[in-house]
């Protein structure tokens, strides 16, 4: 529960009112020796990073034909396109990234990740978590037992300045069949819900409805609602509230702010961008998205999820990663006409746009997919699910600049140096925000579980 008490908490001071909401987090999923220990933790962790931009592939990229291309393995296993140089000194990517190749000196490559999960809904909750899911079935199914987004995690324990939304989430939301887990806060609370966006950023008229007062409701009017609901808080006593009752004032606390806050209207105002800016972002959903996602990192906001797509795709020029190849329309052509050139505008764009604000070194930018792509072409002209190694782009953050950390065999096909999991990129990423990946929280069985069961990867800090 994010409100004014954790505030005082922050500032040293203790009411009985602070006790007892802090008391009753247990049953929000936070037990208060953790609540307490992970705040003292908190502050003694030197945040490297300030925001982390989450660039969720869906889908699979194939890190064979991105950033850890194979020129010497058989054609079948190496595919169409070949190796470039790039700006970081002995690292070579793709022939068709060759804008992303002039600003590798900014980027750390993983490529040494790896997991069991082979369908897109298990190894996406596995993305969006660090949490290994129950099983790997594409009948994984979105419930409170399975947990709780990254971002929602930070909302819980490092929360933004208020009124400024601590986890934003758009444009889509992300589905394979059934809506993939991973999305949300879970067991934590839905006051620790992202704040989604579904509309597209690329849209003329987009705007934010929920930003908006309706006409015939004033900032008074609310006011005297706020007003009330603290005289009944002053008649009722706390203790006898369930936790959906407290869950639901702080909702209410959190949206009413965002309501009447001109900071939060002006950060999500992509209007105010120069055109040219704009342009150069691309008029795309994606590249607009991105552009957003900037805009909201400087403003306060503290993790950021950036949806590419919200079907795997695969099929024709439009959603995500799924190449499997079809015999009508087989993988290279997708990679050449859609993923491969959408990538090489917007990602180069962001990270030269963040580190001309002096904001990459305090913003964290992830970029990943689900799992990676099978060495051999398939009879389909495609490349299959491939989770056993894969690779991921990040920047910023306190990370190094111009480095690969691990390495895949001839083939690309298993790790042959410092193997990494989803486990320990999730535990990086709390490490670099100043958060102790140890801290405990509840599911609903009271069990305690680590936000992080990984390791950070210190060989990938500045």
């Amino acid at each position: 529960m994010r409100s004014s008490s954790c505030l005082d908490f922050r500032r040293g001071g203790w009411s009985r009112r602070d006790l007892l909401r802090v008391g009753s987090l247990g049953m929000l999923g936070v037990s208060l020796p953790r609540f307490l220990r992970a705040a003292e933790g908190n502050s003694g962790r030197k945040a490297r990073a300030q925001s982390v931009i989450f660039l969720h592939q869906f889908g699979g990229p194939s890190h064979l034909d991105t950033f850890d291309l194979k020129p010497d393995a058989p054609e079948a296993i190496r595919g169409e396109f070949r190796p470039i140089a790039t700006s970081a000194p002995g690292v070579f990517i793709s022939e068709r990234l060759p804008r992303l190749a002039q600003v590798m000196d900014k980027v750390c490559l993983v490529r040494s990740l790896h997991h069991d999960m082979k369908t897109h809904n298990a190894a996406s909750y596995y993305s969006l978590t660090g949490h290994a899911p129950p099983l790997d079935d594409i009948r994984l199914r979105d419930t409170l037992d399975l947990f709780p987004a990254y971002g929602s995690v930070v909302d819980r324990l490092a929360p933004a300045r208020f009124p400024m939304p601590t986890f934003v989430s758009f444009p889509y939301v992300l589905r394979d069949g059934s809506i993939t887990p991973g999305q949300h806060a879970s067991f934590l609370g839905k006051t620790h819900d992202p704040f989604f966006v579904g509309q597209d950023p690329n849209s003329p008229d987009f705007g934010l409805p929920e930003l908006r007062l309706p006409a015939r409701l004033t900032p008074e009017r609310l006011e005297n609602r706020r007003e009330m609901l603290r005289l009944i808080d002053r008649q009722t006593e706390l203790l006898d509230w369930s936790a959906r009752a407290r869950n639901l004032e702080a909702s209410y606390e959190k949206a009413l702010g965002m309501l009447t806050s001109p900071a939060v209207k002006k950060a999500f105002d992509l209007a105010a961008e120069p055109p040219a800016v704009r342009d150069r972002y691309g008029r795309t959903t994606y590249g607009q998205s991105c552009l957003l996602a900037r805009r909201l990192v400087e403003a306060g906001v503290r993790f950021v999820n950036v949806y590419l797509s919200g079907s795997i795709g695969g099929r024709m020029n439009s959603g995500g990663w799924d190449t499997h190849g079809f015999d009508n329309n087989p993988m290279y052509p997708i990679l050449k006409s859609y993923l491969l050139p959408l990538t090489d505008q917007v990602l180069p764009v962001l990270l030269r746009d963040l580190d001309e604000r002096g904001l990459l070194d305090q913003t964290l930018v992830v970029w990943m997919g689900e799992f990676g792509r099978s060495p051999r072409i398939n009879n389909t002209a495609g490349r299959d699910h491939w989770p056993q190694c894969y690779t991921a782009l990040l920047a910023g953050g306190g990370l190094k600049r111009g480095y690969v950390h691990g390495s895949s065999d001839r083939t690309g096909a298993y790790p042959a140096a410092d193997a990494v999991k989803p486990d320990d990129l999730a535990a990086t990423m709390f490490a670099l925000l100043g958060i102790d990946p140890r801290t405990e929280v509840y599911d609903p069985l009271n069990r305690p579980l680590p936000i992080a069961a990984g390791e950070p990867i210190s060989g990938l800090l500045a």
